[in-house]
């Protein structure tokens, strides 16, 4: 059987993993008629999703990978789809569920590790749990072999802090104690590539650097690799920042990475974010 990956919600990091998959067949799901013939062009076999009938493609599928938000009620696809899994279940080898770290809550930057009590303290954080139970759930009955990957905060290419840099919008917003990791986009792909390669159903892993740090610090670094001055220093209780920035603000914990690397045998190529952004800036010319 050709290797088909369902790609629901063919975004940032699944297409890092899709270019990896060499002779693979990929389905991707997209919203947007003009990025599905976007991916048309990349050799993606686009389907309009919400709208078109999934059904085929779950048929056809030897590996998923969910990275759609979920919504009040929980994972979108398994509320229209989950008996179409759950039916397609025995000839699956694989299925990623992509989550984030937000469902720890916060740990006043203390260190947390898969094993550790999911307390989100977000509106985001607890939908994010809720769908990562409803994973759980249909995995259990229907024998999935389900994976599940808390993804730190990403960047890469596209989404870097250079620009906000250059142009002088940058600002060093200071919290005492708070600590945010990250990954970079290429080392997600790392990941999910070894779990293909490796399954081991039931497993949960965090996906994040080696180095918490921060966010002050990663503005400096880049600030540094330009050769321009710091951007200016702001106290949180001063600072103007959007709803979804002030949340992400509101927890501050250190993520452990030791099971990707004990389990799976992934070498990070970005082991924190200096490195990242040296790569980063050497992209941009």
């Amino acid at each position: 059987m050709t290797r088909t990956l369902l790609s629901l919600g063919h975004g940032y990091s699944a297409a890092a993993l899709a270019r990896r998959l060499t002779g693979w067949t990929i389905i991707g799901t997209t919203r947007r008629a003009e990025k599905a013939d976007r991916l048309r062009g990349q050799g993606i076999e686009a389907v309009l999703w919400p709208g078109e009938d999934l059904s085929p493609a779950i048929a056809r599928a030897t590996h998923i990978l969910c990275s759609i938000a979920p919504g009040d009620d929980g994972d979108p696809v398994l509320a229209e789809y989950g008996d179409a899994i759950a039916t397609a279940a025995p000839h699956l080898q694989w299925v990623g569920y992509l989550s984030t770290t937000g469902v720890y809550g916060d740990h006043q930057g203390g260190w947390v590790d898969e094993t550790t009590p999911l307390a989100p303290g977000t509106k985001r954080g607890r939908i994010r749990v809720l769908a990562e139970s409803q994973w759980q759930t249909l995995a259990e009955s229907a024998g999935l072999p389900l994976h599940i990957f808390r993804l730190a905060g990403i960047y890469g290419p596209g989404r870097g802090p250079f620009e906000k840099v250059k142009n002088g919008t940058a600002r060093r917003i200071i919290r005492e104690n708070q600590y945010f990791s990250r990954i970079h986009v290429e080392d997600i792909a790392s990941v999910l590539a070894a779990s293909i390669a490796r399954p081991d159903p039931g497993a949960i892993y965090n996906v994040a650097d080696d180095d918490p740090s921060p966010p002050e610090d990663v503005l400096a670094e880049a600030a540094r690799l330009l050769g321009l001055p710091l951007p200016p220093e702001v106290p949180f209780d001063e600072a103007e920042m959007s709803p979804m920035a002030r949340s992400f603000y509101a927890e501050s914990k250190r993520v452990a990475n030791d099971r990707i690397k004990r389990d799976l045998g992934v070498t990070l190529a970005y082991p924190d974010y200096r490195a990242g952004l040296r790569a980063l800036l050497n992209d941009l010319g």
